[in-house]
């Protein structure tokens, strides 16, 4: 009797003690879920190398980029900023990073290979300690351009996600579920802005509507995971 009554409680704390364990395994870090690879999303970092990227103007990755742990991670001096491979014109993309303290990075988009550094060309989503970082700009800003009026960033050495959101008519950044601001890339609004920036001297920036994604190399130790992008570009008439 004592036996019967003990399975037929401890048979429902082992399907709760399992429960969690189901939901780690299905989100699993640098793995797209079902529903993911049916709405187009794609990986760009697998936890397990540096394929899909190269050092700007180079054919691979240098040593100064790790993958550690699953994780993409600027740790050497001289690793330099890296691009993706493929080109990108609409898309979502979605990344976690952790940067270390007092630390600098970024996320670029739109990147062309025109001009000696990618943020010549390529917009600057800023990726920083909020706390001792020493940039004016902060985390999530969107560089010399938009800024959110709040700060939804968790401190430094703690995971942050980024969600960029780039489209002809509507663009938007959010951090760790937060929306920042959105804006219009190549809109009255938008010239303004780069015209009272440091990038109005340069003739590239902010122009090309399709490029590379990049992560820059600030000099200081910062980690990435679960970088996915979902590419928004129209198909082609199927003929």
């Amino acid at each position: 009797m004592h036996a019967r009554l003990a399975c037929r409680y401890l048979l429902p704390l082992v399907a709760l003690s399992l429960m969690p364990m189901a939901r780690l395994m299905a989100e699993a870090p640098n793995t797209l879920s079902a529903t993911e690879v049916q709405q187009g999303w794609k990986l760009l970092f697998d936890g397990k190398s540096t394929a899909g990227w190269r050092n700007y103007k180079k054919d691979d990755v240098s040593p100064g980029w790790q993958v550690v742990d699953g994780e993409l991670r600027r740790v050497e001096k001289g690793a330099g900023d890296i691009i993706t491979a493929d080109e990108y014109g609409a898309f979502e993309v979605m990344l976690d990073y952790k940067i270390s303290p007092e630390g600098n990075s970024g996320l670029m988009f739109h990147v062309t290979e025109e001009n000696p550094k990618p943020w010549q060309s390529g917009p600057e989503i800023q990726i920083q300690d909020n706390v001792a970082g020493h940039d004016p700009q902060k985390a999530g800003w969107l560089y010399q351009l938009y800024k959110p009026e709040a700060d939804a960033t968790k401190p430094a050495g703690e995971w942050n996600t980024l969600r960029v959101l780039i489209t002809p008519t509507a663009c938007e950044t959010s951090m760790n579920g937060v929306k920042y601001y959105s804006f219009v890339k190549g809109s009255d609004d938008w010239n303004e802005r780069v015209g009272k920036s440091k990038f109005s001297t340069m003739p590239a920036f902010g122009k090309a509507t399709k490029g590379h994604l990049s992560l820059q190399d600030h000099g200081d130790l910062v980690s990435f995971r679960n970088i996915k992008i979902r590419p928004l570009d129209p198909k082609p008439d199927a003929k």
